[in-house]
């Protein structure tokens, strides 16, 4: 199998390419058009918007059946305070029974990948990970939030401020114990926001560290980590049951 990796392609011309059973994976697709292919058994998860398949925009029709799957992520689209509290409880109520099924599991499966995506306990360590990042640096302002057992994602990985032991094999209990805290953090800043907060900005935070030197709104970096845990919560069960059925 060819691969191609770190590399830019923009503006390239395929034709008469056979991708098929090829696999894309961390690719910005940004402004593609695709002319006379066929799309069959294909499986594709992405942030979308403004997608046109025959001349119809599927977004919105992928959005509004992803709602009637999951209801709850009506919830995770707060405006204000108590709605902020509220997608914040839904998060932790979704993660408690996650958690309890994957500890019926055998320690050494948690660490298993499944189809290459990340293993239960690389799924934890990356939210960790990103709560530091989004919520201790951007929103608090530490300069340096990044536990030992976070997991940056591929992009940033060989960044040398940011710890990132990728051979790092903590327990499940090892890792839930730094998860609470993280987790505790954000339910104690929902907690305690008011309306106006939700609508300010973040004071920059100086370099080197992720994500970058710059002014975010607060919003958005709070709807970054409840997209995250309730994504990789989803990918979580994905796998475990997938495992659960080789096993």
């Amino acid at each position: 199998m060819a691969e191609f990796k770190n590399q830019r392609m923009q503006e390239s011309l395929f034709h008469h390419v056979d991708l098929s059973r090829s696999r894309f994976r961390d690719v910005d697709l940004t402004g593609i058009q695709i002319d006379d292919a066929y799309l069959v058994d294909v499986v594709i998860n992405a942030d979308i918007k403004n997608v046109r398949i025959n001349d119809v925009d599927v977004a919105p029709l992928v959005e509004a059946e992803l709602d009637r799957r999951y209801p709850e992520r009506v919830k995770l689209r707060p405006i204000d305070a108590d709605g902020f509290r509220e997608a914040w409880t839904v998060i932790e109520e979704l993660w408690l029974p996650t958690v309890a099924n994957a500890r019926d599991f055998p320690p050494e499966l948690l660490h298993e990948r499944v189809d290459g995506e990340w293993s239960f306990i690389e799924t934890l360590r990356h939210l960790v990970f990103a709560t530091d990042a989004w919520i201790n640096r951007a929103v608090l302002e530490d300069s340096n939030p990044y536990h030992a057992l976070g997991l940056a994602h591929d992009e940033i990985a060989d960044e040398p401020t940011i710890p990132c032991d990728r051979d790092a094999r903590p327990s499940l209990d090892e890792i839930l114990a730094v998860r609470a805290d993280r987790m505790a953090t954000v339910r104690e800043l929902v907690d305690n926001a008011t309306d106006e907060f939700w609508t300010g900005m973040t004071e920059p935070v100086p370099p080197p560290g992720y994500p970058a030197s710059e002014s975010f709104p607060v919003r958005e970096c709070v709807l970054v980590i409840l997209d995250e845990e309730w994504a990789h919560r989803r990918y979580a069960e994905r796998d475990l049951a997938k495992l659960s059925s080789h096993g």
